[in-house]
């Protein structure tokens, strides 16, 4: 079986889990799996708390992009891989790890995914979700307090800090490596349209 790697890139909170999720209801939900870049961030186990507080997880050096790629690679060859599961509110892995299992589509997010060659060089369809820097924000905001236990300030600080100039200069700039652009982010039906048609044409010629 040929396996089919579609990576979505994106700033931090863009979409791409929404424009993945609207790709797998519109295909057959057992033929996919979803892998992120989020949960192969470094260990931090070892650093002390105020120092862990202080990385900047927006540099691409703050995940393990040699372990990201061999695990696409073990999927795309149709092995399974044992991922990684993160701690956002620790910075660092719980230990325990994550089946999963390869499908006839592999979808493949991350901010950072065409930023690494790599990467790159694995994925068979590549999708940049371009969304306005105010939306991803407010987004951002209310993903780091509900779910990673983050107060305001410390989101605003971060966001001045390292997640502006750092999308800037790799997440932006990668975007030239897209095969397609979806604007608005994971509500751009026609867009997710084109994709789903594009991925069952690829199953159908290479399949």
């Amino acid at each position: 079986m040929t396996r089919l790697v579609l990576g979505i890139a994106g700033g931090t909170g863009s979409g791409k889990t929404t424009v993945a999720s609207n790709i797998v209801k519109r295909l057959a939900l057992d033929s996919i799996t979803v892998i992120t870049m989020d949960s192969y961030y470094r260990d931090l186990a070892d650093l002390p708390q105020a120092r862990r507080d202080e990385v900047n997880f927006d540099h691409p050096d703050s995940v393990e992009h040699d372990l990201f790629v061999r695990h696409l690679t073990e999927l795309k060859a149709g092995r399974p891989i044992e991922q990684p599961v993160y701690d956002f509110t620790r910075h660092e892995r719980t230990g325990e790890t994550l089946s999963i299992e390869p499908r006839e589509v592999i979808i493949a997010e991350g901010i950072l995914l065409f930023h690494v060659p790599e990467i790159r060089a694995v994925l068979d369809i590549r999708i940049f979700v371009d969304t306005p820097a105010d939306v991803r924000l407010l987004r951002r905001i209310t993903r780091d307090i509900r779910e990673r236990g983050r107060t305001l300030e410390s989101v605003a600080e971060q966001y001045m800090r390292t997640v502006r100039p750092m999308h800037e200069e790799f997440v932006e700039a990668s975007k030239r490596y897209a095969d397609v652009i979806i604007p608005e982010g994971g509500y751009n039906d026609i867009a997710i349209d084109m994709v789903t048609s594009r991925i069952r044409l690829m199953q159908e010629v290479y399949g």
